[in-house]
C-alpha cells in the first residue's frame, strides 16, 4: 500500500556469514580477493589477479520507508530491482546511476561511485549514502552510519565507501536517501556549437532555472528541466529551442549515444563547471553543464592529463589500455589513501591494485 514500509528478505537468506568466512580464509592464506557484483563496471580501473568473491547471492531489499525517503538493500541486490521498488512509489535514486548492463548491483553502484546526468544539480552517490554494513580486512562485520541524515560522529566511513572500488572493504548492506520524481519534465534541444553552449550554461547557472541535465553532444545542446509544471514551462519559454525526447538522457547515462561507439580510447575529464572550451585532441562530448567532458582520443595519456591539470581538473581513462587509468594522486592524497588502506584492509586482500598499483 502506498506510503507503507516494506521489509523484504531474499529467499537465499542472510549470506553475510558465508562472505565473512570467505574473507577470513583469504586473510589466513594471504590470498587477495576480487569482489564482484554484476561485473557491469569491471572495465573501470586496473585488471585484478585474484580469487573472485561473488556478492550476488547476498541480495534483497531489507527495509524501505517511502514516507521517510530511505531504502536499505543488500549489496548483491540487482539495481533494477531497487529502482522498480522506488518507481512504485514515485521515487528515485536522484543521482541517476548508470547500469552499463542488466546485471548491475546495488553494491557495485556504490563501490564504483558513478553518477549520471543529474549529478551536478542533485548530488553524487556519496551524498545520498546514509549508512552501510561492511566486512573489513580483519573479517569483522561492522556497521557505520544509519538511516537518518544526522547520524555522523567523526569521519563518515559509510560515504567513504562510495567510489572506493572495493579497495577498503566488502560492502554487505547500504542505506540510502531517495527522492520523489518531479511531477513535470521537459527536454529541449538548441542547435548551437559547444562554445556557445558553455557560455549559456555559465549564464544560466546564476538563474533559478530547474535544470537537471545539460549536455552538448557535438552537434546540439540538450537541456532537461524538472519540477513543478509552472516553473518548467516558464523556464522552457525562457531557454527556447525545440522539444526533444527524454530518451536522450537514458542513452547518455548508459553511454549508448553514437559518440561512445568506436575503438578510440574514451577519457573522462572532470573540470570546474565554468571552464571554457579546451582544445582537447579528439572528439568531445560535454556533460554535467560543462563539469564533465568525455573525450575520444588516441593522444598519449601524459598530454591529456597535462591539459586537464592545467585547466584545474583531472583525467580518467574510462575505456582503453593504460597501466594507470586513474589520474595520479598528489603526495598528500597518496599518503591519505595508503593510511586508509592500512587501517581498513591491513592484510591487503580487497581488490588490491584495482585503483592504483601500490594500493
Amino acid at each position: 500500500m502506498p506510503g507503507a514500509q516494506r521489509n523484504l528478505v531474499s529467499e537465499s537468506g542472510d549470506f553475510s556469514t558465508h562472505l565473512r568466512e570467505q574473507v577470513r580464509a583469504a586473510i589466513d592464506a594471504a590470498a587477495p580477493l576480487a569482489i564482484r557484483g554484476g561485473a557491469s563496471k569491471r572495465f573501470l580501473g586496473r585488471a585484478l589477479q585474484a580469487s573472485e568473491l561473488d556478492t550476488r547471492p547476498h541480495r534483497g531489499i531489507v527495509h524501505y520507508d517511502p514516507t521517510e525517503l530511505v531504502l536499505t538493500a543488500r549489496s548483491g541486490t540487482p539495481l533494477a530491482e531497487v529502482e522498480m521498488a522506488l518507481i512504485e512509489h514515485g521515487q528515485m535514486l536522484a543521482f541517476e546511476p548508470p547500469h552499463f548492463g542488466a546485471e548491475a548491483t546495488f553494491g557495485g553502484m556504490v563501490a564504483a561511485g558513478v553518477s549520471g546526468p543529474r549529478r551536478p544539480w542533485t548530488g553524487s552517490v556519496r551524498d545520498f549514502v546514509l549508512g552501510c554494513r561492511l566486512i573489513d580486512g580483519e573479517a569483522r562485520h561492522m556497521r557505520f552510519g544509519g538511516e537518518v541524515m544526522k547520524n555522523v560522529a567523526g569521519y563518515d566511513v559509510a560515504r567513504l565507501m562510495a567510489g572506493s572500488f572495493g579497495c577498503l572493504g566488502l560492502l554487505t548492506e547500504i542505506s540510502m536517501k531517495v527522492l520523489p520524481v518531479a511531477p513535470c519534465r521537459r527536454t529541449l534541444r538548441l542547435d548551437i556549437d559547444a562554445g556557445e553552449a558553455l557560455r549559456l550554461l555559465a549564464q544560466w547557472a546564476n538563474r533559478p532555472l530547474p535544470i537537471t541535465g545539460a549536455c552538448h553532444d557535438g552537434r546540439a545542446l540538450y537541456v532537461r528541466l524538472e519540477g513543478g509544471s509552472g516553473s518548467v514551462e516558464a523556464s522552457a519559454a525562457r531557454i527556447g529551442g525545440t522539444a526533444a525526447e527524454d530518451a536522450f538522457w537514458l542513452a547518455l547515462r548508459e553511454q549508448q549515444l553514437p559518440f561512445f561507439g568506436g575503438s578510440s580510447p574514451l577519457w573522462r575529464i572532470s573540470l570546474p563547471p565554468a571552464t571554457p572550451r579546451i582544445d582537447l585532441p579528439g572528439e568531445v562530448l560535454i556533460d554535467w553543464g560543462g563539469a564533465q567532458r568525455w573525450l575520444r582520443s588516441g593522444a598519449d595519456a601524459a598530454t591529456i592529463r597535462r591539459m586537464a591539470g592545467e585547466a584545474g581538473g583531472h583525467a580518467t581513462l574510462w575505456r582503453g589500455d593504460h597501466a594507470e587509468p586513474f589520474h595520479p594522486l598528489t603526495a598528500p592524497a597518496w599518503t591519505l589513501h595508503r593510511r586508509l588502506k592500512a587501517q581498513l584492509d591491513p592484510a591487503r586482500v580487497f581488490n588490491p591494485g584495482r585503483m592504483y598499483a601500490d594500493l
